[in-house]
Order: C-alpha cells, then sequence, then structure tokens
C-alpha cells in the first residue's frame, strides 16, 4: 500500500513492542477522506487492516433532552474482507452482534470524556473498510473514534487509548500481548480490551471487557499454563499501561498539528447553585432518614414522596424551575448516600462495605423445559432456562469475525417490569445484548467440548427482578439451569458487580469499594465492575466508571474483594446443584458416531437416498462434519440407537458370519426366492426351498403366496460364497424357542457413544 503525506495529508504511528511476539505498528491519519465530517481519521494496523472514524455533531442543542445525546455506530462493510453479504438482497443489514458490542466498547470510554452538560447531538461512526480476517478490529475502532472526536473540534477531554492484551502461551513460557490475533487467541488463557488516559506519569484506566478463552481450562490443566486469577488479572492491567500510553502519544502528536480550534457549545447545567442549596437545605437531614430503609419499593416510595414534599415547598421561590430543583434533588440525594459511606462505612440497606445480600438457588423450577433455575440475591431475581438441540442448530455467524457458527448462545431479557415500570418490550437493545454476551463469556470455559457433550446450547437469562447487577445474577442462574440440563460443566461459575464510591475526604481522595450493589449505589457510585469465575479462576470481567480513570491499585484491590464474595456464592450454588443431573425425558438424545471420511459418501448415498431412509426407518435426525463425526439425534434412546447401527452397518461394518440372526426386510420377490436386507447395504438370498418352512412343510411354487415386499421376517445366515453373498434360512417359531441361547446378530455399533 502506497502512503500518501502532503499539505492535507498528516499522520503519526504507534509502535506496539511485544519483544518475542513481534511488533504492531499503528497508523493514525487524517486530510484524506470524509474532508466533511467535523472529524475524520483513518486507522491502520500493520497496514492491511483499514478503519475510517467519523466525528459529526448537531449544529443546535436537542430540545427537551435532560442527557447526552452521544450515538456511536460501526459499519461491517464485508467487501472488507472480500465478501459478499449472505443476506437474500446481498447488502448489509441491521448490524452484527459483533459490530454492537464494538458500539458498546467504544462508547463506554468516550462517553465520560465530554464536556458535561453538552446538548448537542454527536455521533461517532466507525467503517471497516479493509481487514485481515485475522484481526480483531473493535480495539482499533476505539483509538479510531478517538482520533476523530479529537481533530471534530468537540469539547472532548481525549486521548484514549484502547488496546486488548493476551495471555498468550508458548515454549517460553506465558507473556500478556498486545494486539494479537485470532491464531494467538488459541493459546491464549485470558485477554482483555483496556481503554484509559494518561494522568500525569501514571495511566488512569476507564474501561474493561476481559474473558478467559474456549480453550483456557485445557492449556491451564493439561499443558500447565497460567491461570488467570486475580494477581494475575491485575498484572494485565499494568501491562496495557505502557501501550495506552504509546497510542495516546500518537493521537496527541496528530491533534496537536491537525485538529480544529474547539467550538464553544452552549453547556446546560443541571441546576443552578441557589437550586441546590434550597434543596440541601430542606431534603439532605431527611434524605439521610429515607435512605436507611432497607426495601427498595418502601425506599422508593419515601424518597418520591419526600421529592415531591420539597418540589412543592419551593415551587413559588423558583416558578419555572422545577427542572433544576428535580436534578438537584437527585445530586443531593447522591452527595447524602456517598459520604454516609465515605465516613460511616455504611450502605443504603445498613450493609458494610464487603457484605452480600440473601441469597437463595433453586433448580428445576420449571415444567418439561430441558434444565431451569431461579437465583435471588436480594430484590434481584434471575430466572435461568436451558435448551439442548442437534449442533445443526447452532447460530450461524455472517460477519466479518473468522467465527462463523456458535454452538453456545446466550440470550438475556430485562423487562419492564423487573423495576416496577412499564415500557417497550420487543426486540433486544443494546444493553441486552451487551449483557447477554457479558454472561455467555463468563460460562464459555468451563462448557464441555463439542466432543463430549454434542448438543447446540441455548441459554436464556430472564431477569424478573432488578435492584443491582442482573448480568452477575444471571450468570449464577446460568450455571444452576446448565447443570439441571445435565449439561457437564468443568466447574460452577459465579459473578459479583463491585462498585466505587470516591471523594475529597479531609483533602484526600478516599476510595471505598462495595461489595453487590444495590441499582442505586450503580447510579450514584463512580463505578460498575463486574467480576465472574470458578473458585480457581477469573473467566470474565467488564468495568465502567464516571470518573476520569480509576487507579490500577484501587481494581487489584477491588479483585481481591470480589473473590471473596464470589467464593461464597459458589458454596450457596454447589448446595443446590453440585453435579450434573439426568438429561431431561424432554430433551433430545445426540449420539456421536465416528466414520471414515471416504465412507461419508456411502452413508448419504446417490442423492441422499440412504441417509433419508435411515431417517425414515428410524425417526432420527443425522448431521456429517466433514471429519467424518456424525451426530444424530432422537426424541428417544432406541431411535437413536437404531441410526447408529445402521450407521456403522455402512460405514464400520461388522464382518457377517454363519448362524448369525437378522431380523430382516423383504426387499424384492423373484421366482427362485426373495432378497432381504438386514442391515443398509446388506442383503442376503431366501431360496425359495427354504420357504417351504414358513409354509408348514408344503412345497411353495409362488414367492408371492408366502412372502411379500416390506415384510419384515426373522433370518439365519447359513452359508456364505466366496463372493461375500448370503444364503437365508428362515427362523420359524418353534426354533427360536428350542434353544433361547443361540446366537442374535448383536447390533451394538462398532464405535459411538452415547453423551
Amino acid at each position: 500500500m502506497t502512503l500518501l503525506e502532503g499539505p492535507e495529508i498528516q499522520f503519526s504511528e504507534a509502535v506496539i513492542d511485544n519483544g518475542r511476539f513481534g511488533k504492531r505498528v499503528i497508523r493514525f491519519e487524517t486530510g484524506r477522506l470524509a474532508k466533511q465530517a467535523a472529524g475524520a481519521a483513518m486507522v491502520y494496523i500493520d497496514d492491511d487492516t483499514a478503519l475510517l472514524s467519523a466525528t459529526t455533531a448537531g449544529k443546535h442543542p436537542r430540545e427537551g433532552f435532560d442527557f447526552f445525546p452521544l450515538t456511536v455506530d460501526v459499519e461491517e462493510r464485508m467487501y472488507a474482507a472480500g465478501r459478499i453479504p449472505g443476506s437474500f438482497f446481498r447488502r448489509e443489514g441491521r448490524p452484527s452482534t459483533e459490530a454492537i458490542l464494538a458500539c458498546r466498547l467504544m462508547d463506554r470510554p468516550l462517553r465520560p470524556a465530554f464536556i458535561k452538560g453538552l446538548r448537542n447531538e454527536v455521533q461517532i461512526v466507525v467503517t471497516v473498510l479493509a481487514i485481515n480476517p485475522d484481526e480483531l478490529y473493535d480495539v482499533v475502532a476505539i483509538n479510531a473514534s478517538s482520533m476523530s472526536t479529537q481533530l471534530s473540534g468537540l469539547p472532548f477531554s481525549g486521548p484514549i487509548g484502547g488496546v486488548r492484551v493476551a495471555l498468550v502461551n508458548d515454549e517460553n513460557g506465558s507473556q500478556w500481548v498486545a494486539f494479537p490475533k485470532h491464531s494467538q487467541l488459541e493459546n491464549s488463557v485470558f485477554n482483555m480490551v483496556v481503554a484509559g488516559r494518561v494522568a500525569g506519569d501514571d495511566v488512569a484506566i476507564m474501561m474493561v471487557e476481559a474473558e478467559a478463552t474456549d480453550n483456557s481450562w485445557n492449556l491451564i490443566k493439561e499443558q500447565g499454563a497460567t491461570a488467570p486469577t486475580e494477581e494475575v488479572v491485575a498484572e494485565g492491567l499494568e501491562a496495557a499501561k505502557p501501550f495506552i500510553k504509546a497510542l495516546c502519544d500518537a493521537q496527541a502528536d496528530l491533534a496537536a498539528r491537525a485538529a480544529k480550534p474547539t467550538v464553544e457549545f452552549p453547556v446546560f447545567l443541571d441546576y443552578e447553585d441557589d437550586a441546590y442549596a434550597a434543596v440541601e437545605s430542606a431534603a439532605a437531614d431527611k434524605l439521610a432518614a429515607v435512605f436507611q430503609i432497607a426495601d427498595k419499593q418502601e425506599r422508593d416510595n419515601a424518597s418520591d414522596a419526600l421529592k415531591d414534599e420539597v418540589l412543592a415547598n419551593l415551587a413559588g421561590q423558583f416558578e419555572g424551575r422545577e427542572k433544576e430543583l428535580s436534578a438537584a434533588f437527585r445530586s443531593v440525594t447522591k452527595h447524602v448516600v456517598r459520604q454516609r459511606i465515605l465516613k460511616d462505612q455504611v450502605r443504603i440497606d445498613g450493609r458494610g462495605l464487603t457484605d452480600i445480600r440473601q441469597l437463595t438457588a433453586e433448580v428445576e423450577v420449571l415444567p418439561r423445559v430441558h434444565g431451569s433455575a431461579i437465583f435471588e440475591r436480594g430484590e434481584t431475581q434471575i430466572m435461568g432456562v436451558t435448551t439442548l438441540n442437534m449442533l445443526k442448530m447452532e447460530q450461524q455467524i455472517d460477519s466479518l469475525s473468522p467465527v462463523t457458527r456458535k454452538r453456545y448462545m446466550h440470550n438475556y431479557n430485562f423487562p419492564p417490569y423487573s423495576t416496577g415500570e412499564t415500557g417497550r418490550v420487543g426486540s433486544p437493545k443494546r444493553r441486552e445484548i451487551g449483557h447477554g454476551a457479558l454472561a455467555e463469556r463468563a460460562l464459555v470455559p468451563v462448557l464441555p467440548s463439542r466432543e463430549e457433550f454434542p448438543y447446540a446450547i441455548r441459554q436464556v437469562s430472564e431477569a424478573l427482578g432488578s435492584n443491582g447487577s442482573t448480568s452477575m445474577g444471571s450468570v449464577c442462574a446460568s450455571t444452576l439451569s446448565l447443570l439441571n440440563a445435565g449439561v457437564p460443566l468443568k466447574a460452577a461459575v459465579a459473578g459479583i458487580a463491585m462498585g466505587l464510591v470516591s471523594d475529597q475526604v479531609d483533602g484526600q481522595t478516599r476510595y471505598a469499594a462495595l461489595t453487590d450493589i444495590l441499582g442505586a449505589e450503580d447510579a450514584f457510585g463512580d463505578m460498575d465492575f463486574k467480576v465472574a469465575g470458578t473458585a480457581e479462576f477469573v473467566t470474565a470481567i467488564q468495568l465502567d466508571t464516571k470518573l476520569d480513570g480509576i487507579p490500577a491499585s484501587v481494581l487489584a484491590a477491588a479483585l481481591k474483594q470480589a473473590r471473596e464474595a464470589r467464593l461464597h456464592i459458589l458454596e450457596v450454588i454447589n448446595s443446590a446443584i453440585d453435579t450434573p443431573d439426568e438429561l431431561s425425558e424432554f430433551a433430545p438424545r445426540v449420539i456421536a458416531v465416528k466414520i471414515p471420511v471416504d465412507k461419508i459418501g456411502e452413508v448419504i448415498g446417490p442423492k441422499g437416498k440412504m441417509i433419508n431412509q435411515i431417517q425414515e426407518d428410524t425417526g432420527a435426525d443425522i448431521s456429517i462434519e466433514d471429519d467424518g463425526t456424525v451426530y444424530i439425534g432422537a426424541t428417544n434412546g432406541p431411535s437413536a440407537d437404531a441410526a447408529r447401527s445402521a450407521i456403522n452397518a455402512i460405514a464400520n461394518p461388522q464382518v457377517p458370519e454363519i448362524g448369525e440372526r437378522y431380523l430382516g426386510t423383504v426387499v424384492k420377490t423373484t421366482t427362485f426366492g426373495a432378497f432381504v436386507s438386514l442391515t443398509p447395504g446388506k442383503d442376503g438370498l431366501l431360496h425359495i426351498s427354504e420357504l417351504r418352512k414358513i409354509a408348514g412343510g408344503k412345497r411353495v411354487d409362488n414367492v408371492d403366496d408366502v412372502v411379500s415386499v416390506g415384510q419384515k421376517i426373522q433370518v439365519e445366515i447359513t452359508k456364505i460364497d466366496d463372493r461375500g453373498k448370503l444364503s437365508l434360512s428362515p427362523v420359524v417359531a418353534e426354533e427360536e424357542g428350542a434353544d433361547e441361547t443361540e446366537r442374535v446378530h448383536a447390533t451394538e455399533p462398532a464405535e459411538g457413544a452415547e453423551v
């Protein structure tokens, strides 16, 4: 690729040195594309992946908005990977799940960096123009969106750098590698996206999204790889800092040369100082009492009543400024709650900083479904429901990712009644997609392999009640539900949400980490830090903050605090169910059979004739993988066994022996006898002279007088000639009763196992 730089085109580069794993170059360029956007930047990684980010802003503030209207979108172009979209119209449609999750990754660190009170609509659009299939573009998009926003002239306190670091193992040990490729993640036990900003001589962390990989368990248990414990994860946060600084420095360098002057936008403060002072005087003491009520509904009702009283009393003094009073009331509430936590170490519901609410866990709560459970933590109530099916029901993915199918699907639903409110019900919003993805990532590392458990698994988390961290409640409910469905998890997984409150106390910044936060503590606090894992290591993390950044040391301490809570929750889960239950009678039975690859064509038959016949005869559903793995699904065990026997008879045939008996089917009659199918592809001749045994010893002149096509008949092999042709004799009732120990053909397969 030819790189240009001239009077209009300018660039800067960040060189990421991964030591023995090589270097990556992130190039920021502006002045070439999207010149009418307020700010636009092309960002390349190693010259073979290119993203365009464009930031624009509305000319006027949005009327009636009391929040910052920021929209972040990702446009995945299939031509970027040299592909044509797989949709009916062969063009891109709604964003993929990967694109939606990338939008959330960008939004979360960028939103706090805009000036408070901005009401002009801001839109950031990142378009993937070219991509190496082995690259992950989402973390590049964080840097691209930060770069274009700095160039736009908006009141934005960037730069913000984002990096993915993965703990990769090789023959020389483990190392945190920045900007790993998909192929490197196969040898990784943990990877995390970390976004932050330079703060003095340090880097303050603003966002973390982390997960153990689906190979983690095997790498740790079988190859001795480093497990992602809390201490190891904290080391990863530190390892990300120099990379973030290099990215921020490159962005700042280009912005210093090419950014537009910062435009003065109207800023709308939520309230004036006089409104806050009046509300504080009227409500602070009463709010302190209200926020000692433990019950959420009772507390909310008391708070609403006090708010109405205060606003009514101050209405005359602040006529026309009702919105200011309402915002000031919320701010006073926030201050009261935070000060009590910092000074008295006591929370809204009277708990200490590390106390967990009452926990309950129950399995098998719904009839007929394959697995179900309810997990409750205080007033947060989650129902988990598991459904099993054949692997052909796994999700097909049409995105820029090299991953084209997904066996484990986790969906999260958050109906409005979960918070006692009304609202829209329908397709999932970005938040629901993000929460489902987080719970999915937490559980993937402990799922059995396809070979161990050849099922597609759909897990649904229903948030029936919400008062703090339904996503981590979903992890706990899902563990219970999966075990109830009979899924052999490698370990139980639990999750907990941590909060943070910080403020100036006696002239110093004091931090208080909260275990198991309430919804109000999430709203009034500075951080939402979700940690999921097994008893041994962390499987998923999500961090969001409203601050400009959080010291890594504070996060490391919160990780240790979260582990203590997680171990307590795991005890509750294990008391409800600690081993997988038997498969539900309503769940399909799936059997895996391995056949030689060169036998696949024989099993399928001409135009699918053979496999369709087996499915019709047995009622089973059959799918064949390219490696010769055959998955057989049926509503009951006998149907699956019959299909397995038929497939093994073709692909893993046993050599027939004289004296073996079969229950065969007459497939053809001739003048000299009847041909009987013993197994698919294996027929024998029942000569007309043998039919007299069925006809009571009388001579048979017409075969059709004794047997007919489709008739089932018990036969015994009496002769095998040099060409392998079989001669049969009918087994009459007297013979069967005469010797019950007579050898009968075994229909057990040569290979295959029910799981």
